[in-house]
């Protein structure tokens, strides 16, 4: 498993000062055109989540659509979006969240998670946890619970699993 990890490694690219100066960007759109990679990240991914005993897959606009519907399928379990304000065509709750360099929000569909439904939140990147947490609140708003979160990429640096304290997160590759 350790040299999976190390090639999917391989397949991120790094792009400096991006989205701002300072910030180095892991790019994962050099893993998603691999497709070798990108079954390989799922399936790893997958198997990291299946003893999480989620009921649903939310996951996050927009690069965790990517690998959360991966993952759903994989696991057999139904996939819920969390997406950037204005952008679902129902009704939503919404949660704002503060960015390593910046401020946003994201919306969920009020009927997407029943009560006591188990969530596996699942997106691309850990980088401070806001992202997450918010997606959390939205999840707990509903009545539902996180079973677990789950990403691709741990930027461990920047220390996000504070912010998720009292949660199972799952990470696959670790910065």
């Amino acid at each position: 498993m350790q040299a999976a990890i190390e090639e999917l490694k391989k397949a991120i690219r790094d792009v400096p000062d991006f989205p701002k100066p300072g910030i180095v960007f892991k790019d994962v759109t050099t893993l998603l055109k691999d497709p070798s990679a990108l079954r390989t990240s799922a399936e790893l991914l997958a198997s990291l989540c299946a003893g999480a005993g989620a009921t649903k897959v939310v996951a996050i606009e927009s690069r965790g659509f990517i690998f959360g519907s991966l993952v759903a399928d994989r696991l057999g379990l139904g996939f819920v979006p969390v997406r950037k304000p204005g952008k679902l065509p129902a009704k939503c709750r919404r949660a704002s969240y503060a960015l390593e360099y910046g401020e946003d929000s994201l919306e969920i569909h009020e009927d997407a998670i029943l009560p006591g439904e188990r969530a596996l939140i699942v997106d691309d990147v850990i980088a401070t946890g806001g992202t997450a947490a918010a997606a959390a609140e939205l999840v707990t708003g509903l009545g539902g619970r996180v079973a677990a979160f789950a990403f691709l990429i741990e930027l461990g640096f920047l220390n996000g699993r504070a912010r998720l304290e009292g949660h199972e997160v799952l990470s696959l590759l670790r910065y």
